[in-house]
């Protein structure tokens, strides 16, 4: 141990520094057999320690490219930091940059499934299909929930509208909106437009007078549609911090709704979501196994899993074959 002292706003404060032994791990890749000419299949789901499970594949793919493989196909049903795909003030869009890493790294093809905005797709200079889950979680709302006729498909806020409309069409169900000050969508958050801030100086050149935007002002929360006496199911495509979801289930819940899901692609279910999630009204979370999240159902059990490993492997089986992929993305509109 080493004692230091440090004079901070004219007091002395003492900090107890230990002195560590770190322990430095690297990956290393050896392909064991020869791939020269082959077609090479990474699988990589992304379990909690993101960055890790992104080097591990970079390393793959680079080895598997300098020892000659013909095309290297990543399979990654849940595309990380795909949260940041826009400027956000002085931050950067790390989706662009990682998806120039996996291009340079030697990666050909990307089998994705629901992208958290289908715009990412531009971020690369190879072809990305981008699978849906809705055809399997639209399955589990016919079979597993009673009644579900007397559902209605709900947006938590307006951005989720167009996924949540998807929804709606393909039941045969009505469509509710919850809009107000409780919700922040992504496209109300700074997107650096406004840095620097605007200052006026008095003193010097004050430049061109710009009409000034008003600032935003969200009307009280409301719910746009009647969930009273019915079943309320939420949609969106991650569902990571659910303190949004929470807040939904409680607004619907006094609006009537006699029993809440949740249905997402991807479970991230960061921190307390589990306990959040089994203290509040909603009754199902409904997510597919693009993520891990085996811990999270054992601490939730309202947490229920749809496997969508079938049309992953399907679309594996056809690139392999030279087959259409067209078949997968059979009624899939643009706005889906």
């Amino acid at each position: 141990m080493h004692l230091i002292k440090l004079d901070l706003s004219g007091k002395i404060y003492q900090q107890l520094i230990k002195r560590c032994c770190f322990l430095y791990l690297e990956t290393r890749v050896d392909v064991k057999e020869s791939v020269r000419g082959q077609t090479i299949f990474i699988i990589q789901t992304i379990p909690r320690d993101v960055n890790t499970a992104i080097m591990e594949l970079l390393i793959m793919a680079y080895a598997l490219k300098t020892s000659c493989a013909k095309n290297i196909i990543g399979v990654i049903p849940y595309f990380p930091y795909s949260k940041q795909c826009k400027m956000r003030k002085r931050g950067s869009i790390v989706c662009k940059l990682l998806a120039s890493m996996l291009a340079k790294a030697g990666l050909t093809h990307i089998i994705t499934m629901d992208l958290h905005q289908k715009e990412i797709q531009g971020f690369f200079s190879f072809p990305v299909d981008n699978l849906r889950a809705s055809p399997f979680l639209i399955q589990y709302i016919q079979e597993e929930i009673p009644d579900y006729r007397n559902a209605i498909i709900v947006a938590k806020s307006p951005a989720a509208a167009k996924r949540a409309q998807s929804y709606a069409e393909r039941l045969r169900l009505g469509l509710a909106v919850i809009h107000g000050e409780a919700q922040c969508a992504e496209s109300d958050m700074a997107d650096g437009r406004h840095s620097p801030p605007c200052v006026r100086n008095t003193t010097g050149h004050t430049g061109l007078e710009l009409p000034l935007m008003m600032a935003k002002e969200k009307p009280p929360i409301t719910v746009v549609g009647d969930v009273g006496g019915r079943i309320a199911i939420i949609v969106d495509d991650i569902i990571d911090d659910v303190g949004d979801f929470v807040a939904a289930a409680e607004i619907l819940k006094e609006r009537g709704a006699y029993k809440i899901y949740i249905m997402a692609t991807h479970g991230l279910l960061s921190a307390d979501a589990p306990r959040l999630i089994e203290e509040s009204a909603i009754d199902v979370v409904v997510v597919t196994n693009t993520v891990p999240h085996e811990v999270q159902k054992l601490q939730c059990p309202k947490i229920k899993t749809v496997d969508v490993s079938m049309i992953l492997a399907e679309a594996i089986r056809r690139i392999h074959n030279g087959e259409s992929m067209a078949y997968l993305f059979r009624n899939i509109t643009v706005d889906d």
